[in-house]
């Protein structure tokens, strides 16, 4: 079983509107929640789950930051080596554990950090993501593309050692926007950060980039 927690972030849904438009094999392997973090934070979702995905940042779209039980079943998930998809902000999904701003490769950083980082941006304007030169095996089953106006985010912090496998090239500079770092369980994390407004989430392209992600994630 799949497990994918997302929150509206402001009335936008990408994460609703990616799981949507996955094919519907695929749907069919996936709990979908959204809003509300008790199934979480019940620990549950462990017996069964083989992928987790996260479409969302802890205290946005007025949510509680995910509490201590909802800390105590992730770490557990990542102590397992567990394998995580993590979507547009994600790797500030629990960005109040500090064990987790360490892990996640590269993370998106909220204003009034805990570590005290610069926090990071979100230029709006067209943008058009490229794959990287490497040799990871996913790359092979990735598709560049473009999206219509949407937010880039910018300015990551780099925390982990990770591989860059897509990027964006805009007037401020270069930009990862698809990676993969290893826990130091050995559990695969794989940041795919483009999409927010319902036109970049509902993209094709985008959409056959996630389930070509959570297809190698998922693999036994």
């Amino acid at each position: 079983m799949i497990y994918f927690f997302a929150d509206d972030h402001y009335s936008s849904f990408p994460g609703r509107n990616i799981f949507e438009n996955l094919p519907e094999e695929l749907k069919k392997q996936i709990t979908f929640v959204e809003n509300d973090w008790s199934l979480l934070q019940s620990g549950e979702w462990l017996k069964d789950c083989e992928l987790l995905i996260l479409n969302m940042i802890g205290t946005t779209c007025d949510l509680p930051h995910p509490d201590s039980n909802a800390e105590k079943a992730v770490r557990s998930w990542c102590e397992k080596g567990g394998n995580a998809l993590l979507l547009h902000g994600s790797s500030a999904a629990f960005w109040q554990w500090g064990w987790w701003r360490s892990i996640v490769g590269y993370r998106w950083v909220r204003p009034n950090d805990p570590d005290g980082v610069a926090n990071s941006v979100h230029p709006v304007k067209p943008y058009s993501l490229r794959i990287t030169k490497n040799r990871h095996p996913l790359s092979a089953k990735l598709v560049p593309f473009d999206l219509e106006s949407d937010e880039i985010y910018t300015e990551l912090e780099q925390v982990s050692p990770a591989m860059v496998l897509m990027d964006t090239f805009i007037e401020e500079g270069v930009y990862p926007q698809c990676l993969e770092t290893i826990t130091p369980w050995n559990g695969k994390f794989v940041s795919f950060i483009p999409g927010h407004a319902k036109s970049a989430t509902a993209n094709p392209y985008l959409i056959q980039n996630i389930t070509a992600i959570i297809n190698y994630l998922f693999e036994k």
